[in-house]
């Protein structure tokens, strides 16, 4: 089993470029399942989530093959429309392929998903979404079993999901007709998304609005080359990491206006940034003031950002309140911060983050977010900590371990074998 070990206190300096974003990269491979030929996406992230995705789609039939950052998918063969549970238990982000399987062939079986254990997050909504289009719904023996020809329809969603707005938009590509999603997410992963499918030919209005109106088409262009945008995730995490080191670092190939929150939290913090077109650079600063945060969907805080804020936090000057709104289990991570010495007591969804002095400790991950943020408290505690199941790091974060070195950080990657 492999951890993270980490020395404390050590200043930052230097640039780190972003990578490509997990939550963009993942439905838009899924959405190569609509298209019978080839696609090419290029600044995909090399991370185990991407991996798994790839490995479902090719044991649907697909042809993958990844050149550095850059995956060609031919899904002009597809085999099978049943995503088995060995593969999607894995991951959460595998029931996205659900929409394109049933609009692209009328059927489809998908196991009900795994991945971060961060609270309830059921998919009634996706699935109240193809009903709507006209599915045949059924769960039996831990799939989805779907069937029926789609046609458009109106789409109301009761509160705002991210996949089941995926869903949903990949769904309506072959309904007859024009679909309308109201109450849809806004986030720029789902943009990226949009253009995905504006490139393959079909017309959607209001990309980036709450409302989408989705043609239906009967058939899609192929031999095309789509971008992935930058990862705002990644991005805000190394912002926090050259803040709670208080260092001068820049992150580049980056769109700071898909971070519009989280660069208003950093100011209001005190952390000045410099921000230009396509990089951000953090300064040195006296003091962090403290700051209130609420998570929200898109353009509000986001929750995959919660986590790094916390540890940040614990370096500010007086009390901090973080009320986390989205997931009702996302404070995690507390009980490890806890154990490098922060002082942080929790009511229901809020959390109060007093000033502490941070201590290395041994402390184990429990998510993708939260693994983040034990590598910041560590970057700013005393001594030299160890982070184990580095798994969950690993699925959403590429080459963290050697571009904090790049940036001066004393980080190693170990195997716990080699200790015995």
């Amino acid at each position: 089993m492999k951890y993270l070990q980490i020395t404390g206190e050590q200043e930052l300096k230097g640039s780190v470029k972003i990578s490509g974003a997990k939550n963009a990269t993942l439905p838009i491979l899924a959405a190569c399942l609509l298209i019978k030929g080839k696609v090419t996406l290029t600044n995909i992230p090399l991370v185990s989530d991407i991996y798994t995705m790839i490995e479902l789609l090719s044991n649907l039939g697909a042809k993958c093959l990844i050149d550095e950052h850059s995956v060609c998918i031919d899904s002009s063969n597809i085999t099978s429309t049943k995503a088995l549970y060995e593969i999607v238990s894995k991951m959460r982000a595998s029931i996205l392929v659900l929409g394109p399987l049933l609009s692209r062939f009328n059927e489809c079986e998908v196991s009900l998903p795994g991945g971060c254990a961060i609270g309830q997050r059921p998919i009634d909504l996706h699935l109240k979404a193809l009903a709507k289009l006209g599915a045949k719904i059924e769960l039996k023996e831990g799939y989805v079993k779907a069937s029926g020809k789609l046609k458009a329809a109106n789409i109301t969603f009761d509160k705002i999901t991210v996949g089941g707005t995926e869903n949903a938009i990949l769904a309506a590509v072959y309904a007859e007709g024009v679909t309308i999603i109201n109450n849809a997410a806004m986030e720029p992963e789902i943009i990226n998304l949009c253009e995905f499918l504006e490139l393959a030919g079909v017309k959607i209005e209001g990309i980036g609005s709450k409302c989408l109106k989705i043609h239906g088409v009967k058939e899609l262009k192929s031999d095309f080359t789509c971008k992935i945008i930058p990862d705002r995730i990644e991005a805000g995490t190394y912002l926090c990491a050259g803040a709670i080191t208080n260092s001068e670092i820049t992150i580049t190939n980056v769109n700071p206006n898909h971070l519009l929150a989280v660069i208003d939290k950093l100011n209001e913090l005190g952390v000045m940034l410099d921000v230009q077109e396509d990089k951000i650079s953090t300064k040195k600063y006296k003091k962090l003031n403290s700051c209130n945060i609420q998570t929200s969907e898109y353009p509000g805080f986001p929750t995959d950002m919660q986590a790094q804020f916390m540890a940040l936090c614990l370096c500010a000057s007086s009390d901090c309140i973080i009320d986390e709104r989205l997931f009702e289990n996302r404070f995690m991570h507390v009980a490890e911060l806890q154990r490098m010495g922060a002082n942080i007591s929790l009511n229901n969804h809020l959390a109060i983050v007093k000033p502490s002095k941070l201590s290395a400790a041994q402390v184990m991950a429990t998510d993708l977010r939260a693994s983040s943020a034990l590598v910041l408290a560590a970057l700013a505690a005393k001594g030299t900590s160890k982070i184990s199941r580095i798994y969950h790091l690993q699925r959403g974060y590429e080459d963290l371990c050697l571009k904090l070195q790049s940036l001066g950080a004393k980080i190693s990657l170990k195997d716990e074998n080699d200790d015995k």
